[in-house]
């Protein structure tokens, strides 16, 4: 009765949004983000723009991040094309971002400063290295106090290939797109890590190009899919300071040949 019931509420909501108009607003650097935000427009059947600076970035990496600091530590944000697209046209804007710095890249910043949003809702996404779908959607919430910023999905760069099948998920979970879905389980609590269970975090996390910390306990769930698993992780911080905790996920397939991947750091 309790998932019928969650399951009809879901349809209710899905209907009423679908009858607001949705837009996937994005800025991609390397073309991660836009795959994420192409896939978005297809499953949800919404009008799509991206975000396109005056002057481009390189695409260089390093290059990338040297402007990118510049710009920060002298407020000088990247002027960016006027959008096609009327922003006040809609009423649920997904917005999409790689993660720079732990939180959205520098053209969103001016992107924030030059439209009103006051009013709608915003659907935050992202891609990156390690994390910062959280950090970055705190600060959507600070710079956009008149908006009602959403619950967002983040996507690592190295599993751009599970961004079909994860947005199905997080589109009808949150009531955007209609379907049925299977709720998963919650985490089991946290438990002192095996050896098991570290050599499953060791294989996710060691090729990672900075080291990730150590796991300390770890709670599970079996899904339709594999063993999801949510460790507790002791690292340095990351301004070079003291212990750090931080909360890194990881999942393994059910196939034979399935490799651990890890799917997101929560600092």
């Amino acid at each position: 009765m309790k998932k019928l019931i969650l399951s009809l509420a879901a349809m209710a909501a899905a209907t009423t949004i679908s009858a607001q108009k949705m837009l996937v607003l994005y800025y991609s650097e390397t073309g991660t983000t836009k795959t994420v935000a192409q896939e978005l427009q297809k499953q949800l059947g919404a009008d799509i723009e991206s975000i396109e600076c005056e002057k481009p970035y390189s695409g260089n990496f390093q290059e990338t991040m040297q402007r990118g600091q510049r710009e920060m530590q002298s407020q000088e944000w990247p002027a960016i094309k006027p959008l096609a697209k009327k922003v006040a046209d809609y009423d649920i804007v997904f917005l999409g971002y790689p993660i720079w710095f732990g939180t959205y890249a520098n053209p969103i910043v001016t992107l924030l400063k030059e439209q009103d949003f006051a009013g709608k809702t915003i659907v935050p996404f992202c891609t990156f290295g390690s994390g910062g779908l959280n950090t970055s959607s705190d600060a959507l919430k600070k710079a956009l106090p008149k908006a009602k910023i959403a619950e967002g999905y983040g996507l690592r760069t190295a599993r751009v290939s599970a961004a079909a099948k994860e947005i199905d998920r997080f589109l009808k979970e949150n009531g955007y797109k209609k379907g049925k879905f299977e709720k998963l389980p919650d985490y089991s609590t946290q438990q002192p890590v095996t050896d098991a269970e570290k050599a499953i975090f060791d294989a996710a996390c060691s090729s990672y190009q900075f080291p990730l910390g150590t796991p300390q306990t770890v709670g599970k769930r079996t899904t339709p899919d594999g063993t999801d698993y949510k460790y507790m992780v002791k690292s340095r911080a990351m301004n070079g300071g003291g212990e750090a905790t931080s909360i890194i996920y990881v999942t393994v397939g059910k196939g034979a040949d399935a490799k651990p991947e890890f799917t997101q750091v929560v600092r």
